[in-house]
Parts: C-alpha cells; structure tokens; sequence
C-alpha cells in the first residue's frame, strides 16, 4: 500500500480558552489536490498554518516528501495578506503612508524583495521574468513594497510561492483582490504545478478553480469532512435584511449638485505615472463602478477623493464644490465621505473592539480615541443590531470571522450618514451569500440620497443600484459608461 503524502493525526489547535481544530485527522494521498471551503471562522487558515509549521499544535503531522523529486522538499504556505517589514524589520505603517512618495523609501522595491527570495531559496530571477510579464506584474518591480496595492500584494505572494514550487503550496485565498485576467493566468500556473508534481491545498470559497483541484472538504466542529464538490460546501445563515435605522434614512444634506469634479489629473513619481489626464464628474446621488487591472490606478484615484494623497493640492480637483487647497481641512472632506477599502482593514488598530471600530467612523480614526456622545451611542447600538453584531461588540474585530469584520466596518463606514460612500472591493474574501448581504445592504442605503463610488471586479457581484461604470488601464481612463444604456 503506498504511503500517503501528508498523515495528521490528532491535530488540536487551541487558542486561549477557544479550540479551533479538535482531534483532526486527515490524509492527503499522493496526486491529491485540495480545496478547502465553507463558513468563515472554522479553522481553515489555522489549518494551513499548521499544515505548514507555522503555528503551534498538538498531534502527529508527518509530510512524506519525495526524496528523488527534483522540487523542494517543503510546505509553503501562502497567507491570506501580505505582511511587510520596513528596511529595520518594522510593520508600523499608517494608512496614508503609502501616498507620500518621501516614505516609501523606507521599504524594499518589489524587485529587491524578489531578488532577496531567490537568494534565500536559492533560485534563479531569469526562470520567473516571462512568468512576471504574463501575470501583469512586472512594470512595478521598482515600485516600494509599501506602494502597492492590495491586489499586487496578493501577486508578489503568489509569484514566490509558485516560483519555488514546494513540494506541498497551500494558498490561502488567492484569488482576493486580482483582477479577472489575473486569475486566469493564476488558475493556469496553478495547473501546471500540479503537472510537475506540486500538490495544492487552496483555502477558498471561490468556485472559479484550477482544473487540477480534486477533492473537496470542509471543517466542522474543528474536524475534516470530506465532501464531493464545492456546492455541498456550508454556507453562513441566510441574514434577514432589517428595516434601516431611522438616521439612515434621512437624505444627507449637500449643498452643491457635484460631489467629484477631477479635470486632466495626474500623479507621478518619478518617470512613473500612476495616473495621466484624468477627468471625471460625480454629481449627487450617482452610482459609480469603478474598475480597471490590477496596478491600473485606483487606489490613487480614490486617494484624491479621500484627501489622503499629498499631490491632490497641486491638482484641479474639486470636492463638494470646493477646490482642494482653498481652505478646506482633510477633516472637513473626510466628514463627508464613509470608506472601506482593503489597506484601512489592514492598518486597522488590532487593539479595537467591535464597538470601538463603529464609534471611530464619527471621528475618521483608524481606531478609537475619543468619549461619544449619547446620540451617537445610540446610533452605534442601532447599527450593531440592525447587523447583528451585539453580542460581539467587546470582542476585538481582527479575533471576529472575516465576514463579520466586514460587516463591523461597513458599520463604521455608515455611521455618521455620509453623503459619498467609497467602497473599494469591500466583498474581499467574502463567499457568495456573504457578499450578496452586503450588496443588498448597499442597495437600500442607495434609495436614500447616498452618492457611491464602488470597487469590485466582477458584474455578478456588484450592488444593483450601480448606473455608470469607469474604467482604468494603466493610470488612464479608457470608458465612462452609463451602465443601464446599456443592458
């Protein structure tokens, strides 16, 4: 009987008073290939890490590598978000860090951390230049670490991990925050590793895969179940959409018919153009998709409206009505927008409640600093319950399921009633149900007076209330659409 590649036995994960993985045992039979889905919060990234090494347990985990294959002999595990050091090994960055161009300094290029990769694994750069090309990511090597988006985040973990080609790549949603070609091409490289010999566990609830993926299992109740497909997966409960509270629904106050005017924009750094010639206009109560490849300049686009980007005061740039830099604070402007994007949760602070993370979006903190008033209090606990995230709000959001996180920060995002709502991908890592509550929430905060400017790669999961669409391609804009011309 030939010998598995991967045996557990007994593996328990426990976490302060809490077990994550519960005498799991499992065996992963040579020509395997894994996808590990269902509800948020199971234990499927802790077991990844364990998988790997990377976290403590209890139990027997014996890989049995092939010794007379010609790939390493290891088990890479690629996370869900990309960690990174500055030049001193430092992860203390602040959320607008990555626009001030005098700061990114501070950080490897991407190509220095590729080069430092291939040093350590001992591999060869030339093996993985066509693959950078292929996979739209080469003309940021000399961009800093610290520059990227959170999609070429997602890219730069990829490209070591399957550049190494471990024995066993266990890839924890890989397809968060590319764009659709991307995944193409990833689902294709993934393909081919598994032709050589590498055998996959991704983590994902996606159900565009590889065609290499073979088997299928979920965690309950800390333990593997296997099942035949991906539609037999475990879904969250079907949330009940509640009536709106009453301040929601109230139709913000703007005085002026336009919220954006942008006219022949640009940002550079150096010979590096990150946008060229934009112009666009968003008047009051309009629905905006925006869209655009991987690296194709979004972030720095909504930078500008946001007020976060130091090169927005040099620039024609109009927000509700006032030119930025005739007087204006980055606090009045940031009053009036509510924002999710994937960078704010990142830098989010890991010492917030639930409560404290909604309390923070009256003041625009990346935190909590500040005693709320009794109104305000009541607003929080009116949200909190409409998303039923009551029980949690003394619970740190980063311990919470993505999912409710998620939730938690849509909460924060609403809570002083805006009047523009930015929500960049905010459906990242979320499974279909998930991401189809979040959109309905959407819609019915769009019926009253709400302008949105919304991120997200695919039609089929985007809110129902978008009416126009612009799109990115290398920092210009190629189409300004009206959505429902065209349908």
């Amino acid at each position: 009987m030939p010998i598995p590649f991967v045996q557990i036995q007994h593996l328990t994960v426990q976490y302060a008073t809490q077990i994550v993985l519960n005498d799991l045992s499992w065996t992963i039979q040579r020509g395997q290939q894994w996808l590990i889905g269902g509800k948020s919060g199971t234990g499927k990234t802790t077991l990844g890490k364990a998988l790997a090494g990377l976290t403590r347990a209890s139990g027997n985990t014996r890989i049995h590598f092939d010794t007379t294959s010609h790939l390493p002999a290891k088990a890479y595990y690629i996370s869900n978000w990309f960690q990174f050091t500055n030049l001193e090994g430092d992860r203390n960055f602040y959320y607008q860090q990555r626009f001030n161009k005098h700061q990114g300094q501070d950080t490897l290029t991407v190509k220095a951390e590729l080069e430092h990769f291939a040093q350590q694994e001992n591999l060869d750069f030339s093996e993985i230049e066509n693959r950078l090309i292929e996979f739209g990511f080469a003309d940021v090597q000399q961009s800093q670490l610290i520059e990227l988006s959170s999609g070429e985040h997602k890219k730069l973990q990829l490209v070591k991990g399957l550049w190494l080609k471990p024995q066993l790549l266990i890839v924890d949603e890989p397809y968060t925050g590319l764009d659709k070609n991307s995944r193409i091409i990833l689902n294709r490289w993934l393909d081919e590793l598994a032709e050589e010999g590498v055998h996959l566990v991704i983590i994902s609830n996606d159900t565009r895969l590889p065609n290499a993926i073979n088997r299928f299992a979920q965690l309950r109740d800390g333990k593997i179940d296997e099942l035949a497909s991906p539609l037999a997966f475990a879904k969250e409960s079907i949330r009940q959409l509640r009536t709106l509270p009453t301040f929601l629904k109230e139709v913000p106050h703007t005085p002026h018919d336009t919220i954006v005017r942008l006219n022949n924009v640009h940002i550079h750094y150096g010979e590096k153009n990150v946008l060229k010639n934009v112009s666009w206009e968003v008047k009051i109560g309009e629905k905006w998709v925006l869209q655009g490849p991987n690296g194709s300049g979004k972030s720095t686009l909504l930078s500008l409206i946001n007020g976060d980007h130091p090169q927005s005061y040099g620039m024609d740039i109009h927000l509700f009505g006032n030119k930025r830099g005739s007087g204006e604070s980055i606090w009045d402007i940031k009053h009036k927008i509510g924002i999710i994007s994937p960078e704010m949760h990142w830098y989010f602070d890991q010492n917030a409640t639930v409560w404290n993370t909604i309390a923070s979006g009256f003041y625009d903190s990346i935190g909590w600093f500040i005693d709320v008033k009794f109104q305000e209090q009541k607003q929080i606990e009116e949200l909190m319950d409409f998303f039923d995230l009551t029980e949690y709000k003394n619970q740190l959001l980063h311990t919470l399921p993505l999912g409710k996180q998620r939730l938690a920060l849509l909460a924060r995002t609403i809570i002083k009633n805006p009047p523009l709502l930015v929500l960049d991908e905010p459906c990242q890592g979320l499974d279909s149900d998930q991401t189809q509550y979040f959109n309905d929430v959407v819609d019915e905060l769009a019926q009253h007076g709400k302008t949105l400017i919304y991120v997200g790669h695919y039609e089929s999961q985007l809110p129902k209330c978008i009416e126009q669409r612009i799109v990115l391609e290398q920092g210009e804009v190629i189409a300004v659409e009206n959505i429902l011309e065209n349908v």
